[in-house]
């Protein structure tokens, strides 16, 4: 009993580790494509953590299954997320999303 305890509060103090630095990485850095590869951990690695320590504290339970049913969400819906941020981002700042070659704006767009 007491193990199980003791393991998952580590897990929980890993996740609450991680999300922390991923704070401080977002407060440290300067634009916003840099603060967007520290949220990442937050948005995946520390729920994991959060889902071992459930599993650990309760078994293979309904409670597990719903957690891991959560994070499988999080996990496909994150780089989903993370990606549709930086299109975002990309189109405010040039008007579009397409990468640029040579210097020129895509066919049918204005140079910025």
């Amino acid at each position: 009993m007491i193990v199980k305890e003791v393991f998952s509060d580590i897990l929980l103090g890993l996740a609450v580790l991680i999300v922390l630095t991923s704070a401080i990485g977002v407060l440290v850095m300067r634009d916003a494509y840099q603060k967007l590869h520290f949220v990442s951990p937050a948005g995946l690695v520390a729920p994991a953590l959060v889902a071992l320590a459930v599993m650990v504290q309760h078994g293979v339970y309904e409670n597990t299954g719903e957690t891991f049913l959560a994070l499988f969400f999080m996990i496909i819906a994150g780089p989903l997320i993370s990606h549709a941020t930086i299109r975002a981002m990309r189109v405010r700042e040039k008007g579009h999303w397409r990468p640029q070659r040579g210097g020129k704006a895509p066919a049918g767009e204005k140079e910025q």
